[in-house]
């Protein structure tokens, strides 16, 4: 296999544009291969395993308690994460992929959309919250992103998802975002809008 950092899975596809899977709390590598080909078909597959342990599950990066992270954490665990996503694209010939990530996995693709925007192409944030706020807004010129929110989902709420959906917008990010009628799990309605916006974002529409 590798050297890189991370822990990983990696499935070659025929298209040219990857997905980088980011898993939620108590994932692992193995956790989003199937929603990333059920969304993506024919993609390839890059999936980290979180390098944070709490308890017995794997975390992308520390909190406090639930929804209080720890920023310094954060920021240091995104640009190490940067560094493998550039590095394996090297590695198997796949960079700048789009992230999809779920809850944890989907607050540090936002973290890495706010500082490390070169090493992704757009980004799925599936139940993200505002990571922390930022002291200096990147260069996210036409990046898609796709945000899809619970309603009533008590990890992210309305206005910090909101907030995020709008520093992404200012920094000039092409940002769909929807909130559903659901929690913090994942609907049908989920994988319909995320399976769309991929096959739009192959033809170059992707319209917000």
């Amino acid at each position: 296999m590798t050297n890189l950092s991370h822990i990983h899975r990696f499935e070659p596809g025929a298209g040219k544009q990857g997905l980088l899977l980011l898993h939620g709390t108590g994932g692992d590598e193995h956790d989003l291969i199937d929603l990333g080909r059920t969304i993506a078909p024919g993609a390839p597959l890059l999936s980290p395993r979180g390098q944070v342990r709490e308890g017995s599950a794997n975390r992308f990066f520390r909190r406090m308690a639930e929804g209080v992270f720890d920023i310094a954490d954060l920021k240091a665990r995104t640009q190490a994460l940067a560094d493998f996503v550039a590095e394996a694209g090297k590695t198997y010939g796949s960079e700048q992929p789009v992230a999809l990530g779920f809850s944890n996995g989907a607050n540090i693709a936002a973290s890495l959309l706010l500082l490390r925007p070169e090493v992704l192409s757009g980004a799925i944030l599936l139940r993200a919250t505002l990571p922390f706020e930022p002291d200096s807004l990147p260069d996210l010129a036409g990046k898609p992103v796709l945000i899809l929110s619970g309603q009533a989902d008590p990890m992210a709420p309305a206005a910090k998802v909101e907030r995020l959906a709008a520093l992404l917008r200012q920094a000039g990010a092409d940002v769909r975002h929807e909130f559903l009628p659901a929690g913090h799990g994942l609907l049908q309605r989920d994988l319909a809008l995320a399976q769309a916006w991929w096959a739009g974002l192959q033809t170059g529409r992707t319209a917000a």
